[in-house]
């Protein structure tokens, strides 16, 4: 691979296979239970999240890799020579792409290229998976990033929260607002605008009607998406995200639908049984 080496965080939620495939370095943020500290998916996993969360009602804090620890993960692959490309998570979310500039300068110059990809799980594993395979063709470093770069605010994300009260614990929407949609079970669908958070759209009613309406959107706006990839994700809502795929075969030509679970940093925000769909605009 021209002797780039390729990192993401664990935000990235990028599926193993992936990670094995493309020799990915996978750098994690870390979940904070009061004073126990846990890095994502590897001393934890989504469900004992959730299952902590239930017992004891607390959600837990998430907290960026630290310069230090940037460093330490990019030693190894400038020890053995290579050069680094780390494309990090939205910057305007976290400060993880900033930290990763820090740990930058204790390198020399040139050796380390980062890209802020402006998104988030779903929608970033389609960044990080577009790099991997141009860095598998042999593309040079340059026309790789220039590629990313021009290609990350033609991403686009649906992502549909089936529960309100983690974004209510996490500070995304006030408590009115959240006893209302609990009430009316009303489910957001949130994107990703300029590495930003937004609420697109809102369904009244039970989970399937607005999983069928998130799909449907899709389907309706089809000839404006590139169908060669999609990348779906779910936290603990694996009937969901099979609905999607299955959907998506049955009314559509995509090409390739790569299924992810979200993480555990993601989920500590939106909650079980979310479920996000990542595409390319044309």
């Amino acid at each position: 691979m021209n002797n780039i080496r390729l990192f993401a965080d664990s935000v990235s939620d990028l599926p193993q296979e992936w990670v094995e495939r493309y020799n990915i370095t996978i750098v994690p943020l870390y979940i904070i239970f009061n004073e126990e500290v846990f890095r994502d998916g590897i001393d934890v996993t989504t469900e004992e999240i959730y299952r902590r969360v239930e017992e004891n009602g607390v959600l837990p804090r998430t907290a960026a890799p630290s310069p230090d620890d940037f460093a330490q993960a990019f030693q190894g692959a400038i020890d053995a020579g290579d050069s680094v490309l780390f494309i990090s998570m939205s910057s305007k979310v976290s400060s993880t792409y900033q930290n990763a500039r820090i740990a930058m300068n204790d390198f020399p110059e040139g050796r380390i290229t980062l890209v802020d990809s402006t998104h988030l799980s779903a929608s970033t594993t389609m960044l990080v998976i577009m790099a991997a395979r141009l860095l598998e063709q042999g593309k040079d470093l340059e026309t790789v990033v220039a590629h990313i770069e021009s290609h990350r605010d033609r991403v686009d994300i649906d992502i549909l929260v089936d529960r309100l009260d983690y974004l209510h614990k996490g500070g995304r929407v006030s408590s009115i607002q959240n006893m209302i949609g609990s009430l009316l079970k009303i489910r957001p669908v949130l994107s990703i605008k300029k590495g930003l958070i937004l609420s697109e759209k809102k369904y009244r009613g039970k989970p399937q009607k607005a999983l069928e309406g998130v799909m449907q959107n899709i389907v309706d706006k089809i000839d404006s998406i590139d169908q060669n990839v999609i990348v779906i994700a779910q936290t603990v809502a694996e009937e969901a995200a099979d609905y999607m795929r299955n959907y998506l075969l049955e009314h559509t030509s995509v090409k390739e639908i790569i299924m992810i679970e979200g993480g555990c940093t993601i989920g500590s925000h939106t909650g079980p049984k979310t479920v996000a769909i990542s595409y390319l605009r044309k």
